[in-house]
């Protein structure tokens, strides 16, 4: 009896070191790609938010302080001149964090928004990801400084993704995030700039202790 216990804790021991080698392999061989893939989205990103320049924003990048969390910040340069800022930001939506890359002019307009990551409902909150959607077009060739940053819903300026206001709220907040460190970089009174959107933060608290989730 003792010899069979035995020969069945060293299979199932042989077991889990044969399977964590095979994890620890997997993650090995796809570690690479996966880093690969999201720099070249990134990359991709910051050429669909900043206009044409000459020097590599990615290759210097400025980390800042925003809401006791961080956002980066790409300068882009044309002739040693900035033309333009690229923010990677992120805010806690529906279904877990939805990271934008939102763009500046040197005058603080938002040139285009695109979405690195983001885990929300296919067909209601994941609409964040299109082009055009409604709440990009609300914010794109406008200032946030000259916007009510909030959804229309909670007393703003921007339309919300139809059922998702949820989703739409955590990304305006991202956008007023990103904004925080478009003006730390670019010299702006960052220290003026209220990054908690109006009635967002508590508004969506109310939803979800009310049951209405991202459906609203």
């Amino acid at each position: 009896m003792k010899s069979s216990l035995f020969n069945m804790v060293t299979v199932l021991l042989c077991i889990t070191a044969v399977t964590s080698a095979a994890v620890g392999v997997v993650y090995r061989v796809t570690e690479g790609p996966i880093a690969i893939a999201k720099g070249e989205k990134k990359a991709a990103a910051l050429a669909r938010v900043l206009p044409p320049f000459d020097n590599a924003p990615a290759s210097s990048a400025d980390t800042v302080a925003v809401d006791g969390g961080q956002v980066t910040v790409y300068t882009a340069t044309m002739a040693g001149e900035p033309v333009g800022y690229a923010v990677e930001s992120a805010a806690s939506g529906f279904a877990g964090d939805i990271r934008l890359m939102v763009g500046f002019d040197t005058q603080g307009a938002i040139r285009n928004i695109q979405v690195l990551e983001q885990g929300e409902t296919p067909g209601l909150g994941a609409k964040i990801a299109e082009e055009n959607n409604p709440v990009v077009v609300s914010f794109v060739g406008k200032s946030p400084a000259d916007l009510k940053m909030a959804v229309r819903k909670d007393g703003g300026d921007i339309d919300a993704i139809t059922a998702s206001t949820i989703s739409s709220r955590a990304y305006v907040q991202a956008v007023s995030r990103a904004y925080a460190g478009y003006l730390q970089v670019s010299g702006g009174d960052a220290a003026q700039w209220d990054t908690s959107s109006g009635a967002t933060s508590h508004a969506a608290e109310s939803d979800e202790a009310n049951g209405n989730g991202g459906s609203l």
